[in-house]
């Protein structure tokens, strides 16, 4: 019998990105169902009690939830395709800090660039450009953060990619001359097919934002 692979997601999530380009480079077919995070449905509040949040991973009916913790599930599902993290124990603790990482930091400053005014949105755009500088630093001149393969942290932080232009306008800023090897590194993921598949337009997510602020009473 095949395996049963739905995910309860939002477009524009650079969360539920991860989990749809981890699903792509292990070559898994899934069932995407778009969820509505203003009115939640029946299926997302039964298989995420807890967060009430996507992304949503349901593998034989029984859900994941999480993204990162998506990743690790579906590479330890799905061994033989594609590694997604290191096989060796040190650097798959390295992998999972710089994931908690973005998890933990990147993501808060951001919702202050798009989801904030004034002083709150410049301390959220210098602290954004900051977290990048460390992540650059620790990319260094690799290809992508696990070397020569793409893998977890990559996957972890490329969805923030298809943010930057709606940061950039709504903080009047620009990324690339402060992170230039970091957004050279975007690119190239950029153009790996699970990536380009699953990553939205930068206008569309540009054109989306202003709405999104319109909902949490900004505009």
């Amino acid at each position: 019998m095949a395996d049963e692979v739905i995910l309860l997601d939002f477009w524009p999530s650079m969360f539920g990105m991860r989990t749809r380009i981890a699903l792509e480079e292990k070559n898994i077919k899934f069932d995407y169902r778009e969820q509505d995070l203003f009115n939640k449905s029946s299926i997302l509040l039964e298989m995420n009690p807890v967060h009430k949040k996507i992304p949503v991973l349901i593998h034989n009916g029984k859900p994941v939830c999480e993204s990162l913790i998506q990743i690790e599930y579906i590479d330890e599902t799905w061994p033989t395709k594609n590694p997604l993290l290191p096989s060796d124990p040190y650097q798959r603790a390295q992998a999972r800090f710089w994931g908690d990482f973005i998890d933990k930091k990147v993501y808060s400053a951001t919702r202050l660039i798009w989801g904030a005014k004034g002083e709150e949105q410049e301390e959220g755009k210098k602290e954004f450009i900051e977290l990048l500088k460390t992540l650059e630093s620790e990319l260094g001149d690799k290809i992508y953060f696990g070397g020569e393969t793409f893998g977890y942290v990559d996957i972890a932080l490329i969805g923030f990619y298809s943010w930057f232009e709606a940061y950039e306008k709504l903080g009047n800023f620009s990324i690339e001359p402060e992170c230039p090897k970091l957004s050279a590194w975007a690119k190239r993921c950029a153009q790996r097919e699970s990536v380009a598949k699953f990553l939205p337009a930068s206008d569309k997510v540009t054109k989306f934002v202003p709405e999104l602020r319109k909902k949490i009473g900004l505009e």
